[in-house]
């Protein structure tokens, strides 16, 4: 087992990285920018290094900084989380480069699945169903226009090193097709450094369905279900659950057989999911992410198995320990993300300070959070405060249950989205399970859950 771990990451996901670490008997060491020297994972950890200014750029994203972190205090392995470098494969290389363990999948994995046009030619390799576009990278307008008389109107332009909805642009029509090309690149070039986009065809009201996998370095790869990320705002989930509730056990088995084909396929150890859009009919793969997802408890409450120890246990060198058929999902559950942002003022993110705190508890409830009361909330990142989730024997009795969590939750000090959650718990597109990706965006456009 590891002996000492770098926690390159900070806020909830940090403090569940340090709890996973603390059972398995292994030491932390925190990372913080000046801007958060009194948050809660800086508290909990074993050691603390300050590495730089409240920017992200000058502290969590410097990887010189973070290697000479690990090298200082000793530690044998990195755990990136989610966000920052988590899928940044030159950290990963600079990781083993440097002797220490990179939790989670090889640079080479990274880099190739970051790719989403090599990406997609490789899930076809493994037989994986793909959205029809184009083959690869999209050289010239002109390419563009042949691409799109054979796949047919809407479509979409994808930037190929994308990801956080930045860098996709829609296309109703051919007029279009221009402008909509020449934004998209712009945008990859200036969020991701690379202007490379690719052409697929736009499924209108698809359902956003992943599968997580988990694989060790025997080439051991099993699934653990599926999470349902539809209800997005933005491109940005907002709430997950899970089982999907629209899936058949055919097509249940049928995408997480091909997740682990697409794991296997790009020589995938560690944890990562296999994105998915789906009508409940047919499926096509969309993405693979290559670490941890915010949306992870959902997949613990309902198999048991704590992922963050397995991706420790795996970065380590051990087995999985068990088989697919060892699997098994038991009840429903959902979990809600508490956000420090106003929805009825175009979701301004509202830092400040946590003035009074009540979070729900009870079989069933968990909460992933490094907020308490008297912290402060730092304009500089992510605006999650906690994630809540819960588990109950059904899905009408999980979504009761969420109802009641969401009304005893109570954040003062700063603004939240918590009403807005109410509001879609209680919705009936949410409790009949009929919601797709663009449910909130048809909300907006009447006005409701908080103009989302």
């Amino acid at each position: 087992m590891l002996k000492k771990v770098l926690i390159a990451n900070r806020g909830e996901i940090a403090v569940r990285i340090i709890r996973a670490c603390r059972e398995l008997g292994i030491r932390c060491v925190a990372v913080y920018s000046t801007a958060d020297r009194h948050a809660l994972h800086v508290q909990l950890a074993d050691q603390a290094v300050c590495i730089g200014k409240p920017a992200a750029r000058d502290s969590y994203l410097k990887a010189d900084a973070l290697l000479t972190a690990a090298r200082i205090t000793g530690c044998d392995a990195v755990h990136p989380g989610f966000g920052f470098l988590s899928e940044d494969a030159d950290f990963a290389r600079q990781c083993r480069e440097a002797g220490l363990i990179f939790v989670g999948p090889s640079p080479e994995a990274i880099t190739l699945l970051g790719d989403k046009a090599r990406a997609k030619q490789t899930m076809q390799a493994a037989g994986v169903p793909v959205i029809p576009g184009s083959d690869g990278i999209v050289a010239d307008l002109a390419s563009a226009k042949e691409i799109a008389a054979k796949i047919g109107y809407p479509l979409l332009i994808k930037a190929s090193a994308g990801g956080g909805g930045r860098g996709i642009r829609p296309v109703y029509r051919e007029e279009e097709l221009e402008s909509q090309m020449r934004t998209a690149s712009e945008e990859a070039a200036s969020c991701f450094g690379c202007a490379d986009v690719y052409m697929e065809r736009l499924l209108l009201h698809p359902r956003h369905v992943e599968v997580q996998i988990l694989a060790d370095s025997q080439g051991n790869v099993v699934h653990l279900g599926e999470r349902d990320c539809s209800m997005q705002r933005r491109k940005q989930k907002l709430m997950e659950e899970s089982p999907c509730a629209i899936l058949s056990p055919a097509l249940r088995q049928q995408m997480g057989d091909a997740a682990v084909r697409a794991a296997k396929q790009c020589g995938f150890t560690n944890a990562g999911t296999v994105e998915f859009l789906t009508d409940g009919k047919e499926f096509f793969f969309m993405e693979m992410n290559t670490r941890i997802q915010v949306e992870h408890p959902v997949t613990e409450a309902v198999t048991g198995i704590d992922l963050v120890q397995a991706q420790l246990r795996i970065a380590a060198g051990e087995p999985l320990g068990f088989t697919q058929s060892d699997v098994q999902i038991r009840g429903h559950a959902i979990e809600c993300r508490i956000l420090a942002e106003n929805p009825a003022e175009n979701f301004r993110p509202c830092p400040g300070v946590i003035q009074g705190l009540y979070m729900p508890g009870g079989p069933g409830v968990r909460v992933d959070s490094a907020i308490y009361q008297g912290c402060q909330i730092p304009p500089f990142y992510d605006s999650m405060l906690a994630k809540l989730i819960v588990h109950a024997p059904t899905r009408a009795q999980a979504i009761a249950k969420m109802n009641w969590a969401l009304a005893e939750f109570l954040v003062d000090g700063v603004d939240t989205n918590i009403d807005m959650q109410l509001e879609l718990i209680r919705s009936d597109a949410f409790r009949s399970g009929t919601y797709d990706t663009g449910y909130l965006a048809e909300l907006e456009k009447k006005g409701g859950a908080g103009n989302a």
